[in-house]
């Protein structure tokens, strides 16, 4: 498949996801906690079921011998060498409450690896794309490729994280406040929209914990193909969640690892 054919079918799979999810916000569905009544809150709605399966039906009709991992239905054909790695609403609080800091999260990985993440926000008509060499933006305001802001200092950096709320109290939570508090400005509930944002050089730093590969394996290609770096807080590789770190460097990486290992 050429690469010009493969671009063509992850915007396809992103023009239909979109399509299946919009109807659905700012409108009234149903929606289920995952967490059954456990805190925090973890919403699933329609719309999450309705995007996942319109990209699992196009991409088992294309590619019937890649794998599928999705937030919503599951593991098929795990042991492929190509595995698409989805999460059709990265972000459902904000869906739920009516905000665009939302996102469809289409990866693809070979041989475990991520080679090829993009960002979907249909709401607001914008796409973000990376294969880890290099990212791009697409939207109402053009094209442009992606490039991270290279501070060196925590101090003068821009902090993301999804919620506080969602790092284990003890340990983790004593190790991202000392993180936020070494930095300029933290910005709360961003989900997948921190990471693009970080690609784009508007933020620095993202942190968070308790991730799953379908939350982070589209946006590392995104963040590394703009220069940035993304890591567990061990330094170790991102690909598989839990906690995670990004940077728009390197140094500001090392800075943050140091502290959240302190």
């Amino acid at each position: 498949m050429s690469v010009v054919d493969f671009a063509r079918f992850v915007d396809e799979l992103a023009t239909q996801s979109g399509q299946a999810i919009l109807p659905f916000f700012r409108a009234a569905f149903i929606t289920e906690d995952k967490a059954v009544g456990a805190k925090p809150f973890d919403p699933v709605t329609e719309a999450d079921r309705a995007g996942e399966a319109v990209m699992r039906q196009l991409i088992s009709r294309t590619f019937p011998s890649h794998g599928i991992l999705g937030e919503e239905f599951g593991t098929e054909g795990e042991g492929a060498e190509y595995v698409w790695v989805l999460d059709p609403i990265d972000g459902t609080r904000g869906f739920i409450a009516g905000l665009p800091l939302w996102g469809t999260l289409i990866g693809l990985t070979r041989g475990g690896t991520p080679c090829y993440g993009l960002m979907h926000q249909p709401f607001l008509g914008e796409r973000f794309s990376g294969d880890g060499q290099t990212a791009q933006y697409r939207g109402p305001h053009g094209t442009r490729r992606l490039l991270t802001r290279r501070r060196s200092s925590l101090s003068e950096a821009i902090a993301a994280t999804t919620d506080p709320r969602l790092f284990g109290e003890g340990r983790e939570r004593e190790a991202y406040g000392r993180v936020e508090a070494a930095t300029r400005l933290t910005r709360f509930g961003t989900d997948c929209y921190a990471y693009c944002m970080l690609a784009a050089g508007q933020i620095d730093l993202v942190i968070e914990a308790g991730l799953k590969p379908y939350d982070i394996v589209a946006l590392i290609p995104i963040v590394e193909g703009a220069g940035g770096v993304v890591t567990t807080w061990d330094g170790g590789p991102a690909s598989g969640g839990g906690n995670i770190v990004a940077a728009g460097s390197k140094r500001l990486h090392e800075a943050a690892l140091k502290l959240l290992n302190g």
